[in-house]
């Protein structure tokens, strides 16, 4: 269990403001964050600066690290702790190392030297910063510490999000590139009807005969777009910002949109399993490493990313509790794939569940890997049937009345 300690927030930096002399003798004015002013002068002093003037200016905000510094952080001590350098070193030689970087890591990095030269366990100053690492992250690093094998977690944990920002990178790759190509297409298509299809107007009033239905459509289409056009935009963009401020502040408008975007066609697919791989690699790792099932799932609650998987799991630890089968509890979730609970539901009686739930999340991958591939396959040929479809059809539309009025002449 978690010491008291890890519960309280990492203690507050201060901003300092201050004035020195280098080596050559030359005045040096700058800022920086630490923790007191003792630290702030030797931080100082390592880079040859005699302080003359040292001020605090409050406390500094909180740092911040994104996906792949913490990544970066985790691979690093691993390969440091392999080497047999003890952790309290390996945090001060990080920090330092990375002092020069723009991200909060050096600072995350110092917080944890400190804590763990405290005496505070490593998983529990990790705990402290819980932005940065989650409590499937800290739930590994404890069972590593228990074991005594610290450096193999770290590394295993460094393997599983490297994986996990590889096919995050390949779903956003496959979505994104049809979307934009289609939001692209349906610009060119706006531009076309507010500011060219008028022009061809013009020219249909001088021939004073009855139009082609197809032109006659482009061009009410034209008429509502020049004068729908602005409140249109208008009303998506405020569409767009509230709907950003209902799934950050409310959790059933955060489920409902997770659950729906688990049913839209080929895309949903791809995602569901995308998650189910995640929950069963996570699941997998800490039954691997010696959590008891019931205990693993407290560190599941953002393991997938999506919150309606997320719900699911709070459900299947209730159902647990209450003394029912995984594999019963994941189908009654009614979010899992059945190639999925199915083998849950083989290991369970074999007693296998750990190895089969890392198989499982091996396969899942594998099947992302190939949704990925025959999304992009069939996106190429849907966007030029789009695009052609879009453009094509105003263009026609719009030459119908001079090739027939060419052919009457």
């Amino acid at each position: 269990m978690s010491t008291p300690a890890a519960h309280r927030p990492a203690s507050t930096d201060t901003r300092f403001r201050w004035h020195g002399v280098d080596a050559d003798g030359g005045h040096r004015t700058g800022a920086l964050i630490a923790p007191d002013a003792s630290t702030a002068r030797a931080l100082l002093k390592r880079d040859n600066l005699f302080v003359v003037d040292l001020k605090a200016q409050g406390p500094a905000p909180r740092p911040k690290a994104n996906a792949a510094d913490v990544t970066l952080f985790t691979r690093q001590l691993a390969s440091l702790l392999r080497a047999g350098l003890p952790l309290a070193p390996a945090l001060d030689l990080l920090g330092k190392a990375q002092s020069s970087r723009r991200s909060g890591i050096p600072r995350i990095v110092g917080a944890l030297a400190r804590d763990i030269t405290a005496g505070l366990r490593f998983s529990a100053a990790l705990q402290r910063h819980p932005l940065q690492f989650n409590a499937l992250y800290c739930q590994l690093v404890e069972v590593g510490e228990a074991a005594g094998a610290l450096s193999a977690v770290l590394a295993r944990i460094a393997d599983d999000r490297e994986r996990a920002a590889a096919q995050r990178a390949k779903v956003r790759a496959a979505l994104t590139y049809p979307v934009v190509i289609l939001l692209l297409a349906l610009a060119i298509t706006a531009a076309l009807l507010v500011w060219v299809v008028p022009t061809f107007k013009q020219i249909f009033d001088g021939f004073g005969a009855r139009l082609p239905a197809p032109t006659q459509f482009v061009l009410a289409l034209s008429s509502g777009a020049a004068q729908w056009s602005v409140p249109a935009i208008a009303v998506i963009v405020a569409t767009y910002f509230a709907a950003t401020f209902l799934l950050r502040r409310s959790e059933t408008a955060r489920i409902r949109f997770a659950r729906l975007s688990l049913k839209m066609p080929v895309a949903g697919s791809l995602l569901a399993t995308l998650c189910a791989a995640r929950w069963s690699r996570a699941l997998g790792t800490l039954l691997s490493a010696g959590t008891p099932l019931a205990d693993a799932f407290d560190s599941l609650t953002h393991a997938t990313g999506n919150a309606f998987f997320d719900r699911a799991t709070v459900d299947i630890a209730a159902r647990l509790r209450r003394g029912e089968r995984l594999a019963a509890a994941m189908r009654s979730a009614s979010c899992f794939p059945q190639e999925v609970v199915q083998p849950v539901a083989v290991a369970e009686e074999s007693g296998a569940l750990d190895t089969m739930l890392l198989d499982v999340a091996s396969l899942a991958d594998r099947q992302v890997d190939e949704k990925i591939g025959t999304l992009s396959s069939l996106c190429e040929p849907l966007v030029i049937v789009v695009l052609g479809a879009l453009v094509g059809g105003l263009v026609i539309a719009m030459y119908l009345p001079i090739i027939q009025l060419g052919n009457v002449v």
